[in-house]
């Protein structure tokens, strides 16, 4: 009977979190798999080049769960800058903003780690997709510092 009970609460409390971050659940879900593409090709790099190490795998996973804290912080900004625009009396016309942006940033981030870990490994990569996304990149910041900037 208790199985069922915390079963339930965990699936209702899920079910509210994903209805609340509906937004982000698609670019989040990039993201996971962007991180988890990064790392197994990281992994492949380093087995052909002959510098695997459990250590640096360590640090990798370490390095994503701190893309998620990042997006976390972005999530709390966004709300709080509703929260403070709802006290004022105006109406945000956004959701997630910041978090948004930094999500995009950081997929981007991993598309770039993707291309460099395939290309050492030996695989040819055609020049243009890097500049693709350093573009991207770049155009991603740009955008944001000029938000910035206005506000």
């Amino acid at each position: 009977m208790k199985e069922n009970a915390v079963k339930g609460l965990l699936t209702a409390a899920v079910g509210c979190m994903l209805a609340y971050l509906k937004e982000l659940l698609i670019p989040v879900a990039v993201l996971g798999a962007m991180m988890a593409l990064d790392y197994c090709t990281g992994i492949m790099k380093a087995w052909m080049t002959g510098t695997l190490s459990s250590r640096t795998g360590v640090r990798g996973i370490l390095k994503k769960l701190g893309y998620l804290a990042v997006v976390v912080i972005g999530m709390a900004v966004d709300w709080v800058i509703r929260r403070g625009l709802t006290a004022v009396g105006v109406t945000a016309e956004f959701d997630f903003l910041f978090a948004l942006i930094l999500i995009i940033w950081l997929i981007i981030n991993e598309c770039i780690s993707i291309l460099e870990n395939v290309s050492a490994s030996g695989v040819p990569v055609p020049k243009f997709l890097f500049k693709i996304t350093e573009r991207l990149k770049n155009t991603v910041e740009e955008k944001g510092e000029k938000f910035n900037d206005n506000n």
